[in-house]
């Protein structure tokens, strides 16, 4: 009986070690399981925190606008690059371009004031200035706006083109032509919180099939004018030449005149001065002399040197010696 009882108390012993070791076992396993807890928990409140915090910030570049939306409706717009700030889940973020944007037009058919049809090939450059009004007015979207750009440059170029002939067309197909049909659109695109900056035509042309009439008809116009204007030139040219031969006429005229005037001044002044030596009798005799010889000279022509006098010839008496 005694060894049993020493031995029932020894089992006891045992299993409460037992028990004791495994609720100590038990202990650490549930402070492990703790841990574990705690730590997940921090990291998914840490990755909480990151969520939020990612989902708050608003970065805007320097090429666009922030667009901040709240159920749908634009709160506020971020223009200013940088970072700001959104209420998480609640707020949303749109882009707007605020670079300069290129749209290509199809080519499309235009009439002149006088009934030609012509191909216009064109494009343009534009922007959003007001991006609020461009969200509000075409729901943020490019290809509305690229659809409206569409139809208002295109009335506009039918407008102005509609009211010039085709020459004109032609010859204004520069700056002239593209001004014309800005100023044409003015204002129209501020509804849209759009701004037109330029209007380029890259081909303005005739349809093929009625091009070659075109050319021809110009070059016989052409000709025309400057067969005009030669013929205006040449008239022109004629009255100069008459004009010219009036005025060399009339001087030519009034040459001859001073110089008939100056002749018979000579003249009479040498009849003057041959009178007075006349007058003088101690020269009467050498004037009446030097006469003779001019006589005699002017008498003789041709090769025939000779003259034959008579003795009472008054050319004969100069030979003889008195």
């Amino acid at each position: 009986m005694e060894i049993q009882g020493a031995l029932g108390i020894h089992e006891v012993l045992r299993v409460h070690e037992a028990l004791r070791i495994h609720e100590a076992v038990r202990g650490r396993q549930k402070r492990g399981n703790m841990k574990i807890v705690r730590n997940t928990s921090i990291i998914i409140l840490l990755a909480l925190l990151f969520i939020l915090g990612t989902s708050s910030i608003v970065v805007t570049n320097e090429n666009e606008y922030s667009l901040i939306r709240q159920f749908g409706r634009v709160d506020h717009v971020v223009s200013e690059a940088g970072v700001s700030f959104k209420v998480p889940f609640i707020q949303t973020v749109d882009t707007l371009p605020k670079e300069t944007l290129l749209y290509d037009l199809a080519p499309s058919d235009v009439i002149t004031s006088d009934k030609k049809t012509m191909i216009c090939d064109s494009y343009i450059l534009w922007k959003i200035t007001d991006p609020l009004k461009f969200a509000q007015t075409l729901n943020s979207s490019i290809s509305n706006a690229e659809g409206r750009l569409d139809t208002i440059v295109f009335n506009s170029t039918k407008n102005v083109i509609s009211s010039i002939t085709q020459d004109d067309v032609i010859s204004g197909r520069g700056g002239q032509l593209s001004e014309s049909i800005l100023n044409n659109i003015g204002s129209t695109t501020a509804q849209y919180g759009i701004t037109l900056l330029a209007f380029e035509t890259k081909q303005l042309d005739l349809p093929s099939d009625n091009k070659a009439a075109v050319y021809e008809r110009m070059i016989s116009e052409r000709d025309n004018i400057a067969a005009t204007y030669t013929a205006e030139g040449n008239s022109e040219a004629q009255i100069i030449h008459n004009s010219t031969d009036m005025e060399v006429t009339v001087m030519l005229s009034e040459a001859e005149k001073q110089a008939e005037i100056l002749e018979a001044e000579g003249e009479a002044e040498y009849m003057r001065i041959l009178s007075e030596a006349y007058a003088d009798p101690s020269r009467q005799e050498f004037y009446s002399f030097v006469r003779s010889l001019d006589a005699l000279k002017a008498s003789m022509k041709g090769n025939n040197k000779t003259v034959i006098l008579s003795p009472d010839s008054p050319l004969a008496e100069i030979f003889y010696i008195k």
